[in-house]
């Protein structure tokens, strides 16, 4: 107890998942407990934290309790739950194991190695001196105070780190070429615009912790001799937004942003622009028009942004990720980074762990780990004891890969070779009753809605490929679709003008490659393998095994179910609308879907 000298400390997960669990809600009531309870003292004696995604989003919400060193986390805590934690845990000393975290949790964490997330679930996101406490712009002080803009550059090049957005160019190198480039104005631009579907690696960094972005953009800025910089990043994030801009305003306050920082000759300050939610704002130039006031459109390149980039100047474009591992490499060394990962993908990376795994959330390995490592140790397996299917990664500019290629390696190069690409960070792990086709279509739909039109092959192509997947998957397809969806994404990866439409094609490419059985199946049985493709399906009733118990009539939206009590039922096809009801609600597995 505070009276006793005890130290205590709370930390409560108030991510987006974690408020979404009722973050809030679990953090107010610990401090009415603990108010109630006299334990509401000194700094010294309790502390109450709000930090950044935990990783774990499943089991939100998360909360460490720590009583004089020795710390509890536990886990999917309501407010109800709280009451009895501060009884028998902070104050009679006896954790409740029944809500701790189990096995999976610790197994979920053990093969990760964090920089990036090393800091979030430690730090409170909306408090300099928490971060600060950790370390944190120790690594500006010491580039402001010891290192030569070219020493700098020097160091980043020789931890081997590459962007962290997708293409995966040299860091260094494009830090390099800008401050290089003639100009006094120069800019930093944090590029926060993620938008791929099931990716969430951005966002949580800078809702978690926005200081190490800010430091990382102030390193950068001392290398290339910027004095202005942007975070781009979309409304749709307003958690991130708002700890963002306190965040910018607090290191304003402790001289780190601004004129003279740290007291030394250097002047760099952040600004916020806003995105609209345009997936194509993810490339370079487009982001820039937006910027500018501008409908967000690509250009072609070259010259390329470090040489002519926002209003006409020098330009560096990083993502959050990259970002903000920089204040890391610069305080433990290049050598110290370097020795993650393996030759030609340095240190670690962040991905978002999605789909039809068991533990889902957000982690960070070491670049290299086998993809199976991922899938089976960290994730858990596939849920519901269904099969392994593929895992689409880099979202709808990756590819899907195979059971067979789970050994690979993660990195650059290797998912390159199997059509597939690291991306930002995007993993979503499909099983058995997933279908290779739809996933194609589902991708191609998002690609396609996103193009900005500007280029031919972009704009007419992949709604050509939309077209002829959405005819696939609804029985329609015909003789030679394949060879013209392969002719098609080939002509649209090489005519396009920017990234989105030089990657769209990679789901088709890559599921026609290694499920190209799937659509044939599609286009000469009319059957979807999976039995996913609602036009494709058809729904019977086993008569020797139904015992007329009705559940299936009852659930049924459209009439389509007859039969009297006790006797086998019967589906009427022609009133049936696929819906599944019947399939989701019969206990005895009698009705069969085909």
């Amino acid at each position: 107890m505070a009276s006793n000298g005890r130290n205590i400390q709370i930390r409560v997960c108030m991510g987006t998942g974690g408020l979404a669990a009722g973050g809030q809600q679990v953090f107010d009531k610990f401090g009415e407990e603990l108010e109630k309870n006299g334990l509401n003292g000194s700094v010294e004696d309790r502390s109450m934290g709000r930090v950044g995604c935990r990783g774990f989003c499943a089991r939100d919400v998360l909360v460490d309790v720590i009583v004089d060193g020795k710390e509890t986390t536990y886990q999917l805590i309501k407010p109800d739950m709280v009451e009895r934690i501060v009884k028998e845990h902070i104050i009679e000393g006896n954790p409740v194991g029944e809500w701790a975290v189990k096995k999976d949790y610790h197994t979920f964490h053990d093969r990760q190695v964090k920089v990036v997330l090393s800091d979030c679930g430690h730090v409170d996101p909306e408090d300099i001196n928490s971060y600060i406490s950790r370390g944190g712009y120790e690594a500006a002080r010491q580039v402001l105070a010891t290192m030569t803009p070219d020493g700098i550059i020097a160091e980043i090049k020789k931890s081997g780190i590459r962007g962290r957005g997708g293409a995966g160019f040299p860091t260094g190198v494009k830090w390099e070429a800008a401050r290089k480039s003639p100009g006094e104005t120069k800019y930093i631009i944090c590029n926060a615009d993620e938008g791929d579907p099931g990716a969430f690696m951005d966002r949580s960094v800078v809702e978690g912790n926005p200081h190490s972005v800010i430091e990382g953009m102030i390193i950068a800025a001392y290398a290339v001799g910027a004095e202005h910089g942007y975070v781009y990043i979309r409304a749709e994030y307003p958690l991130a937004v708002d700890r963002l801009r306190i965040a910018l305003d607090q290191a304003r306050e402790k001289g780190l942003l601004g004129r003279n920082i740290l007291e030394k000759d250097f002047h760099f300050d952040i600004k916020v622009k806003l995105g609209a939610g345009a997936f194509v704002c993810g490339e370079e130039t487009a982001l820039i028009a937006s910027i500018e006031g501008e409908r967000g459109m690509p250009r072609s390149k070259p010259p390329f942004p470090v040489v002519s980039g926002l209003w006409g100047k020098p330009t560096v474009i990083n993502n959050v990720e990259t970002l903000a591992n920089i204040p890391y490499i610069v305080r433990r060394g290049a050598d110290w980074f370097a020795s993650m990962g393996i030759e030609k993908s340095k240190g670690t990376k962040v991905f978002a762990l999605t789909g039809k795994v068991k533990n889902t959330g957000l982690i960070e390995v070491p670049m290299g780990i086998p993809l199976r490592d991922i899938i089976y140790e960290i994730g858990g397996g596939i849920e519901n004891g269904k099969k392994f299917k593929a895992v689409q990664t880099g979202g709808p500019s990756g590819g899907c890969i195979p059971e067979d290629q789970l050994d690979v390696k993660v990195d650059y190069e290797s998912l390159m070779a199997l059509g597939a690409i690291v991306g930002s960070g995007g993993m979503i792990v499909l099983d058995e009753d997933n279908c290779m086709v739809n996933v194609a279509r589902y991708f191609l739909n998002f690609t396609q809605s996103e193009s900005c039109g500007k280029c031919v092959p972009c704009r007419v192509g992949t709604k050509r490929l939309l077209e002829i997947l959405d005819r696939i998957t609804k029985g329609q397809g015909r003789e030679g679709d394949i060879e013209l969806l392969e002719k098609l994404s080939k002509d649209i990866k090489l005519g396009s003008l920017c990234g989105l439409g030089q990657t769209a094609p990679n789901p088709v490419l890559s599921t026609l490659k290694y499920f190209r059985h799937e659509y044939e199946a599609h286009i000469y049985e009319k059957k979807c393998p999976a039995k996913a493709c609602k036009d494709l399906i058809t729904f019977r009733i086993n008569a020797e095994t139904c015992k007329g118990c009705g559940a299936c009539l009852r659930a049924c939206p459209a009439g389509a179910i007859t039969g009297e009590k006790k006797k086998p039922h019967s589906i009427n096809p022609a009133l049936c609308i696929k819906c599944g009801s019947c399939f989701d609600v019969c206990k005895f597995k009698s009705v069969v879907k085909e």
